[in-house]
């Protein structure tokens, strides 16, 4: 592992780029498939999905399961489409634009708040965003958990206006695997 200073830019040097035309983190390269190398957290996870997760402890089968593999999708590009960029849009305003813009502050926090009410909605009797019943912990939850982890950083102090999603996100921030991620910050 290697980490990237994003105020010195590492992230746009040469051999950076190589991996990621886009000059964002993160990357992975995959040792083990003759250095393979994927970048946008979305398509990590599948790729981590489908070349590690043969067991689907974090997956649905599509062919077995096609429903609750639709439904993880549709949870990791909504917030791969939606509540990433809405909320990296809030925080850049809230703490590293070199002018204040209230209207932008505004704008992007008032539209964080609103997909923080959609998954609301989603997890008024769910205990996860995918799979049958209550959900089960699945790749879409990993990749939503982090940006509601930053939720302090554009203004929103607490999660109580949401409290169905503050139990699944106490619920997810509890789970060892994501307990031991955010040592790595």
């Amino acid at each position: 592992m290697q980490k990237i200073s994003i105020p010195d830019n590492v992230q746009k040097e040469p051999w950076y780029i190589k991996m990621n035309p886009n000059g964002k983190i993160p990357v992975i390269i995959d040792r083990a498939r003759d250095n393979f190398t994927v970048f946008e957290t979305a398509a990590i996870l599948l790729y981590l999905e489908q070349h590690y997760d043969a067991e689907r402890r974090f997956s649905f089968d599509p062919v077995e399961q096609p429903n609750d593999y639709s439904d993880m999708l549709q949870w990791i590009f909504w917030a791969h489409g939606g509540l990433g960029p809405m909320q990296g849009q809030a925080f850049h305003y809230w703490n590293a634009a070199p002018v204040e813009v209230p209207y932008a502050k505004k704008r992007y926090s008032d539209e964080t708040e609103r997909l923080y009410g959609v998954l609301e909605l989603r997890l008024a009797d769910r205990e996860y965003l995918a799979g049958p019943d209550k959900g089960v912990f699945s790749i879409a939850d990993m990749n939503a958990q982090p940006w509601i982890f930053s939720h302090k950083g554009v203004g929103i102090e607490s999660l109580d206006r949401w409290p169905n999603l503050k139990r699944w996100f106490e619920r997810v921030s509890e789970r060892p695997g994501v307990k031991s991620g955010y040592k790595v910050l």
